[in-house]
């Protein structure tokens, strides 16, 4: 995501990992989203412009302006990050526009940008999936260790932590903190999903010998396979096939990336797992139900 309108320099924050108490050690789920182990007091929901539902993956391309909105069920300090596919983390919120404190009344909804602020949310590169994290504290958080402002001019804070798993492990210092600490209920995680995806279909570009993404009539089908010669990168495969499962109702679960090789798990009417190895330029795609 680009911020337009915003100009910052790059910081150093030195991040203190320092150990929680056991008794209240958060959770970091299967796709390193930061989950509280207990039962919180309040609730947080996060969703974009193109699913107010909050639990789809809607595409976006480059040039689209997407705004993001959130809702607690209690008064609450919000504080959001976007996670885009090459583990780079922008603080959302607080920031220093207009709209941009993160103190949010009970049951109304928020958007950002707001009308008045003087900027907006752009979509780019990369391609692939984004995770928008909205964490919601009946109290306000320290989050210095994880971005700050670089100066009194700076309108968004700088993140010093890369990827979703360091930020997940970060914000959970920041939520039981050795000193001071928090009520363990009174904090709560959500998450949403955006695709930026290729074409104003939010297709992939076509290339010679790419490959066919309109799969067959499954029927009972439980196992397809596709090999071919592409010169796509493993990345644009993925994203061609991720969209044609999700036009068939499918929701991304999880994703795990290692190099040359794609697995991804969706669930919809049943569960479905796609598989995309490459070599030299050989790509092997199986969609597996059960």
């Amino acid at each position: 995501m680009k911020k337009t309108l915003l100009s910052a320099a790059a910081i150093g924050l030195s991040l203190g990992l320092l150990s929680a108490p056991a008794h209240a050690t958060p959770k970091i789920s299967a796709q390193s989203i930061i989950v509280n182990p207990v039962q919180a007091s309040l609730g947080v929901q996060v969703w974009t412009d193109r699913d107010s539902s909050g639990s789809q993956t809607p595409n976006y391309v480059p040039g689209d302006k997407i705004r993001l909105y959130t809702r607690v069920s209690r008064d609450a300090y919000v504080y959001l990050f976007n996670v885009d596919p090459n583990g780079q983390v922008d603080m959302i919120l607080p920031n220093r526009y207009a709209g941009g404190a993160n103190y949010v009344r009970a049951n109304t909804v928020k958007v950002f940008p707001a009308a008045g602020d003087q900027f907006t949310f752009d979509i780019a590169a990369p391609y692939g999936l984004n995770k928008v994290l909205a964490l919601a504290s009946l109290t306000p958080l320290n989050t210095s260790s994880i971005a700050g402002f670089t100066n009194s001019q700076s309108n968004f804070a700088v993140s010093n932590v890369q990827g979703q798993q360091q930020l997940a492990q970060a914000l959970s210092i920041v939520v039981n903190p050795v000193q001071n600490p928090i009520p363990q209920n009174s904090w709560i995680t959500d998450v949403a999903f955006y695709n930026v995806a290729y074409g104003s279909n939010g297709s992939a570009p076509v290339y010679d010998n790419s490959p066919v993404t309109t799969l067959p009539t499954w029927n009972n089908q439980q196992q397809w396979r596709s090999q071919f010669e592409s010169q796509q990168t493993v990345a644009q495969v993925y994203i061609s096939y991720a969209n044609e499962l999700q036009r068939r109702g499918y929701k991304l679960v999880n994703r795990d990336d290692r190099g040359n090789t794609v697995n991804a798990r969706f669930q919809g009417d049943d569960n479905a797992q796609l598989i995309i190895t490459v070599r030299g330029g050989k790509f092997d795609v199986q969609i597996i139900r059960r």
